[in-house]
């Protein structure tokens, strides 16, 4: 049962995104802001930090390919996004200290490179009408706060429960 514990969190956030996007959007004034959680990512960016990155990359194939089927018409984008994004966080975090704040900052990059990455795909593809300029104001700005206060919250707490999996791992749980 321990070793269904890391893809059981990430089934749970997958279900917890669509839920905290009901939040969204914020109007304020005359401004529309859009948050878009992206807590399966985060937590993907540390699962491919801490624990293993084939591991890590076969979670983000599975759930992006779920993301693209439940979110949007076109399956291809979020399952070629979120491997992507876990091996660039693996590739990344090898060459710098692995501390938890050094991957908090990471994940956070992360969402902030999904965002851009599929608001290209979304441009090139005519899935999106609004200007980069609205996008980086309106949507990327609300997003990567919201993100920034998940990965506070939930940050040494993934990171926690990803140690515990390595140890139990390694005695052999």
């Amino acid at each position: 049962m321990k070793r269904f514990i890391i893809p059981l969190i990430a089934v749970v956030l997958f279900f917890l995104e669509p839920v905290f996007s009901l939040f969204s959007p914020i109007e304020l004034g005359d401004v529309r802001y859009t948050l878009v959680p992206r807590f399966v990512i985060v937590y993907l960016v540390f699962i491919a930090s801490y624990y293993d990155l084939r591991k890590s990359v076969l979670y983000g194939l599975f759930f992006g390919l779920l993301y693209d089927m439940y979110h949007i018409d076109i399956i291809g984008i979020y399952t070629f996004l979120y491997p992507l994004i876990c091996f660039l966080a693996y590739v990344i975090i090898r060459q710098v200290h692995r501390s938890t704040g050094t991957v908090m900052l990471l994940s956070l990059f992360m969402v902030v490179l999904l965002e851009m990455m599929s608001y290209l795909f979304a441009s090139l593809i005519a899935l999106t009408s609004i200007s980069f300029e609205v996008f980086m104001t309106a949507r990327l700005v609300p997003t990567v706060i919201a993100n920034l206060i998940f990965i506070v919250l939930f940050g040494w707490l993934f990171r926690n429960l990803i140690y515990k999996r390595v140890i139990e791992k390694q005695a052999g749980m």
